[in-house]
């Protein structure tokens, strides 16, 4: 599976599906306390905007070996870094959501040719300074990409307006959240749960 490709189409989908979102749903509801328009602005944030700048940010080191262990080190860090993590995400997902102004669609569709464009630049092997630690792009892109699958999905719930990923895009997506889930330890769980053998807790999350 090409990693770039995913990603690019995960971003194409997302830009596409804000272009179809009706202006007044834009401060309607989004996710938990946000509202679409912040829930716009956050995935822009985490998923196009940083990638340029963590791109040219090398690592002098390899701290996170693969893409499910940057989600478990979020899972596995202590509620106080947590809770800061997600007061500061908030503040970020509103000022950028303002920031996208009354036609997000044109500032979003900016945003992933940027984005790609950086891409198209970097090396698989490359090391880049994340937010967990050192990471090759070929690892940490698929971490965007996961955040674009997820938050369009979110999105296109919370708007009443449909998206479609293609298959590969979709494949590597549930792929991570399966491997995400075995390395917090909640892998018999999550296969018991798709096999129909149990369901899983209430709001459960492999995040």
């Amino acid at each position: 599976m090409d990693y770039r490709r995913t990603y690019r189409s995960a971003a194409i989908a997302f830009a596409d599906l804000v272009s179809r979102i009706p202006p007044d749903r834009l401060d309607g509801p989004g996710l938990g306390e946000w509202t679409l328009r912040d829930l716009l602005g956050h995935t822009v944030s985490s998923a196009l905007r940083q990638v340029p700048e963590a791109l040219a940010q090398q690592a002098p080191a390899l701290v996170v070996p693969a893409p499910e262990f940057y989600f478990a080190t979020a899972r596995r860090a202590p509620a106080t870094v947590v809770a800061a993590a997600h007061t500061a995400s908030t503040a970020d997902a509103r000022e950028t959501g303002r920031a996208l102004g009354e036609r997000p669609a044109d500032a979003i569709s900016g945003f992933v040719g940027r984005a790609t464009a950086a891409l198209a630049q970097a090396g698989d092997d490359d090391l880049i300074a994340t937010a967990a630690g050192g990471m090759r792009v070929a690892d940490w892109i698929p971490t965007r990409t996961f955040e674009l699958v997820i938050h369009a999905s979110d999105a296109s719930e919370a708007s009443g307006t449909p998206i479609t990923f293609d298959h590969d895009t979709l494949s590597e997506t549930a792929a991570l959240a399966a491997r995400t889930a075995v390395t917090v330890g909640d892998g018999p769980a999550v296969l018991r749960a798709l096999t129909g053998r149990s369901p899983l807790p209430t709001n459960f999350t492999i995040l």
